[in-house]
């Protein structure tokens, strides 16, 4: 015990204010939540009042609450996620990629602009203000996918700690680390760290879509947070490179080789564990699986149901197989559902991945699931739904653990061929198990470094020493075209004095001749 106390350094418990975001991402900021708790950490965590992940008693953390503006949102989203899938459904083509582009953007801006209103008018309320204010925070932690809690620690002048994988609708290491074109492939290119001059031509009109979203749709709506309440304006791009601390969920098992920064500590997986008895009759079910083993089935936190048709096809394939499927689906029975498989609300899939019955997961290719398959060594067949999910099942497609099958190519007979493949062909398995061992040999687990690090800016009062000034500077500085022109312009007046002296002295030789004469 003596041993283990010794090798942290200590921390008097600190006081520290909490933005979180819904879904997968509070999945991941609450195991967080739960380690600084036991650390002796006093946790308050700003929440939208019909939060649909976020309790509003909990023994972790005491609730400051935001009245909420998100009516109608959540429906909108499934709205957003069903348009999402007929669109992918009808194929690739530029029409198809034009409206799937312009309505995540538009949704993106749209949940962006509520959580600024409602933060807004929270802050209108002089007791808010004082309770923000009062408890005198030691730092912010918050996840900048959203980035009211970025806004919020410039506003209070507290030490920033990012929990991250997006900035405000970008992946957060093109905000905060150099990310040349050339080989840092755009979330959602669908590109590797190995480019053709067309691929590179393709990435550069992604950053381009990227820009033109972050310029004229998601910084106006921070801006005028800045104005109301700064006096000054703000760019919420600058204010996520002024965070302390990155703590970057994810690792170079998983992700391309890539340049980083100091204050950016990549903890990928830190949700990861060790798997736990299942329950008596799950664990009835799998073991009745036999030989065959188990196949598990889940589209994550967001999506709750497949369109009847898909979900009809899938479940026909899965009547075939002679495994055992558990299936998350908060959706209808599908017609063709087989006696093989079971449908739940939700599944300890933590624990499911790590049985030695399980076989294959299929899944949407979110981050949280794609880490837990890698920990557990279990190869993923991959079916894309929107976001970065094309982008973390090709990493791992690429390495040999995992096939993709999209939304446009999809039919039963692909759907079957390839979950037979992976099932079949023993190398996606040895494949993953040899990214579960590389992923698994660190000096100090991931959470060990979050900890470390959270309770760092705390005693230290921040970590502006690890934080780059380069967002400082004008781009035209950055890249060093002001020293460029410089030397151009040097080497101008060089040519033009050269070729001025030159003909000065043919014109003089000249003159000399002519008076000869």
């Amino acid at each position: 015990m003596l041993l283990l106390i010794s090798a942290t350094p200590p921390c008097q418990g600190g006081n520290i204010l909490v933005f979180p975001i819904e879904g997968s991402h509070w999945v991941n900021m609450e195991i967080l939540l739960e380690k600084l708790h036991t650390r002796g950490h006093t946790l308050t965590v700003l929440r939208m009042t019909d939060s649909l992940h976020v309790k509003e008693n909990s023994p972790l953390y005491t609730t400051l609450n935001i009245p909420s503006t998100f009516e109608g949102m959540y429906e909108n989203f499934g709205q957003f996620i069903e348009e999402h899938f007929k669109l992918q459904r009808e194929g690739s083509s530029v029409m198809t990629f034009s409206k799937m582009t312009r309505n995540l953007h538009s949704m993106l801006t749209n949940v962006h602009t509520v959580h600024c209103d409602a933060l807004d008018k929270a802050m209108e309320d002089e007791e808010f203000r004082r309770r923000l204010k009062e408890p005198m925070f030691d730092m912010l932690l918050t996840d900048p996918a959203l980035a009211p809690g970025v806004f919020l620690a410039k506003y209070l002048s507290l030490p920033l700690v990012l929990n991250v994988r997006w900035t405000a609708g970008i992946d957060g290491q093109l905000v905060a680390a150099p990310s040349p074109l050339s080989y840092i492939p755009m979330v959602g290119s669908g590109l590797t760290d190995n480019m053709t001059f067309f691929e590179r031509i393709q990435n550069v009109l992604y950053y381009g879509i990227f820009l033109f979203h972050k310029e004229f749709m998601i910084k106006p709506i921070y801006s005028a947070l800045c104005d109301k309440y700064l006096g000054q304006p703000c760019d919420i791009y600058d204010l996520c490179q002024e965070a302390d601390i990155l703590l970057f969920r994810s690792d170079f098992v998983f992700d391309f080789p890539r340049p980083t920064m100091p204050n950016i500590f990549y903890i990928g997986g830190y949700q990861c564990k060790p798997s736990q008895p299942l329950p008596a009759d799950l664990e009835s079910f799998v073991q009745s699986a036999g030989k065959h083993g188990v196949i598990l089935f889940t589209l994550g936190t967001m999506v709750k149901s497949l369109p009847t048709e898909l979900a009809d096809e899938i479940a026909a394939v899965f009547a075939k197989m002679p495994h055992k499927v558990i299936w998350k689906n908060l959706g209808d029975r599908p017609s063709t559902l087989g006696n093989n498989t079971l449908m739940v609300d939700w599944m300890p899939q933590v624990d499911l991945l790590g049985h030695p019955q399980t076989k294959v997961l299929v899944g949407h290719g979110g981050t949280n699931g794609i880490q837990e398959a890698i920990y557990h060594g279990v190869p993923v067949l991959g079916i894309p739904v929107f976001f970065d999910q094309y982008d973390n099942l090709l990493r791992l497609e690429r390495k040999g653990a995992a096939r993709i099958l999209e939304l446009a190519d999809f039919n039963a007979k692909n759907f079957e061929s390839n979950l037979r493949e992976i099932l079949q062909q023993q190398s996606y398995r040895e494949n993953m198990q040899r990214l579960s061992r590389l992923f698994r040999d660190q000096p100090m687990t991931p959470m060990g470094l979050a900890i470390f690090w959270v309770e760092y800016v705390i005693r230290n009062k921040g970590a502006s020493h690890l934080r780059t000034e380069a967002y400082k500077m004008p781009w035209y500085s950055y890249y060093c075209f002001d020293v460029m022109l410089l030397f151009f312009a040097a080497l101008v007046v060089q040519v033009l004095a050269t070729v001025a002296f030159c003909r000065f002295l043919c014109c003089r030789k000249t003159n000399t001749k002519t008076k000869q004469h």
